[in-house]
């Protein structure tokens, strides 16, 4: 089989090379997620009368054969193809005859294509979300379990005012559930079916659009077909800028376990698993995957802002620089999942240096309780700060653990309310467990070899 827009001549091999790229290799990503959405649209055909049982039993047969060999890797998508829709249609033509042919029968590969990555994009939403709140609830157990322990406080990277283990990793973990949050929205932004929108402008054939997303598990139609279309991208960027904000915050994170965890501090330390080493110097243990955290944060940024930089100032309609959104999306998709992973393995196994962190609580750290300790006793705030500023000898040793415990103000050491907080959290986990399990189900209705469309 030739080219999905075969016309009778042979392109050149350089167009050819310009035009296809690596897509054709990043479509291995997107086999599953496109044989699921092509089953819907054989049974849209169907109910339309353009396909035949019989036909339709053949069609889901190929399919399935399809599915098999993706899910064990075995698909084979070459250059020629230009991309896993072509390498689909023509392995389905080999295997069921000439009904293969039929099978894009009003639609475009532009909808086929937004088709397999919305799928692809709604599940991978689901699970990042997942994976972001188990780190989340790690942080927060981490927090529960040193929530007493003593930590200096923090501003310009120099000392300013009592805090704790337990408010710090804390910190993270709030922050991490109002970015899960965000995430949730996207996806029921993402929950509406492109399928049926063509090159922009839909088909004259009475192909049931609510027909085809209800097989598919979408809560509605994306309805204007060529919104639809100048959605793609736009939702690609979304999707990347969610991730984005989720690695902002855990560069922070790596940021301050590499400070917190240098030998002359020692707060923290990583076990020797999780360092590599030097090639020169036989004493070294590197904390890499702190450092490529705050590396890869770049990389998902630069991806969002690729295919932000793509889409800028398109004429409405479909354009084939929509085909260099996929790569950024895949590549940055991935970084920021495989990032949350590495970083959740590092918060389980970071040890706590207790001795390290009350010797960091020096008298200077109780400036601030000094002042408001002299107000107490009567003055304007202005004048005991200057005083205290100017005699920073007179500020004597607090009781660290006292200190922590009395500041009892919301959100505070004292009063950090982590059991609610963890209690939310563990909510939101299993609202993305069973929106992960309807989605599964979705999929064994469709087929019953696919229990998700995300290979990594």
């Amino acid at each position: 089989m030739g080219k999905l827009w075969q016309k009778g001549y042979t392109l050149d091999a350089l167009m050819e090379e310009f035009t296809v790229g690596n897509d054709y290799q990043n479509d291995a990503n997107l086999v599953v997620s496109d044989c699921i959405a092509s089953i819907a649209h054989a049974r849209t055909l169907h109910k339309a009368d353009l396909l035949t049982q019989g036909e339709l039993n053949l069609l889901e047969e190929g399919f399935q054969e399809i599915l098999t060999l993706a899910i064990e890797g075995e698909f084979v998508i070459n250059v020629s193809d230009e991309d896993c829709h072509t390498a689909i249609e023509a392995y389905l033509t080999r295997s069921v005859g000439e009904v293969g042919k039929k099978i894009h029968t009003g639609r475009s590969r532009n909808d086929q294509v937004q088709t397999a990555l919305r799928l692809w994009m709604r599940e991978f939403l689901v699970r990042f979300a997942q994976e972001t709140t188990q780190l989340a609830i790690s942080l927060l157990e981490f927090a529960q379990l040193h929530q007493w322990i003593p930590m200096p406080g923090r501003t310009h990277m120099q000392l300013a005012m009592p805090s704790s283990v337990g408010l710090w990793a804390a910190a993270f973990a709030e922050e991490l559930l109002d970015e899960v949050s965000h995430l949730r929205h996207l996806d029921s932004l993402f929950d509406q079916s492109p399928l049926g929108s063509a090159a922009s402008y839909g088909t004259p054939l009475p192909l049931d659009r609510k027909y085809a997303a209800k097989q598919l598990g979408f809560a509605k139609v994306q309805n204007n077909v060529l919104y639809a279309n100048n959605s793609r991208g736009k939702f690609e960027a979304m999707l990347l800028d969610g991730c984005d904000y989720v690695t902002l915050t855990l560069s922070k994170l790596a940021q301050d376990l590499i400070l917190f965890s240098l030998p002359e501090i020692g707060y923290f330390s990583l076990p020797k698993e999780l360092c590599t080493g030097s090639s020169i110097m036989p004493q070294k243990r590197n904390p890499d995957g702190l450092e490529l955290t705050r590396s890869r944060s770049a990389v998902v940024s630069a991806c969002a802002q690729q295919v932000k930089s793509i889409i800028r100032s398109l004429p409405s309609g479909y354009n084939r620089d929509f085909q260099d959104t996929k790569e950024p999306l895949l590549r940055g998709a991935k970084a920021a999942l495989l990032t949350v992973r590495v970083m959740r393995l590092m918060i389980q196994q970071l040890k706590v240096h207790e001795g390290a962190l009350r010797s960091g609580c020096s008298n200077e750290l109780y400036a601030t309780d000094e002042v408001l300790k002299r107000l107490m006793k009567g003055g304007s705030f202005r004048d005991v700060y200057k005083d205290v500023g100017m005699h920073l000898d007179s500020v004597k040793s607090y009781d660290a653990d006292a200190t922590i415990r009395n500041r009892t103000s919301e959100g505070t050491t004292g009063n950090l309310g982590l059991e609610q907080t963890l209690s939310q959290a563990q909510a939101m986990l299993r609202a993305c467990e069973e929106r992960g399990a309807l989605l599964t189900q979705t999929y064994w209705q469709l087929s019953s070899a696919v229990i998700s469309l995300i290979n990594w």
